[in-house]
């Protein structure tokens, strides 16, 4: 179970480092072009944190699942082919 969680969540971490860095360029972008609406500013710190909080709450429960179903099965059942 822990090395599917591992592989999981260095793939999620991963992700999230380069999600976040071009959402951050991608903010740039949009402040230039005057395309984010009144009242919002270009590097809001509580809509960047509530995504990610989210985004690793479900990167962990997408890799939890998988990961109880091949703790069930016996090593022995999991490689003997049919």
């Amino acid at each position: 179970m822990q090395l599917v969680l591992a592989r999981g969540l260095a793939q999620l971490g991963i992700g999230l480092v380069i999600g976040l860095g071009g959402a951050f360029a991608a903010v740039q972008i949009m402040v230039k072009a005057r395309l984010l609406f009144a009242g919002v500013t270009a590097q809001d710190p509580l809509v960047f944190g509530a995504v990610t909080a989210m985004l690793i709450g479900i990167g962990v429960f997408a890799c939890w699942l998988p990961a109880r179903r091949a703790a069930r099965i016996a090593p022995t059942e999991a490689l003997r082919v049919e």
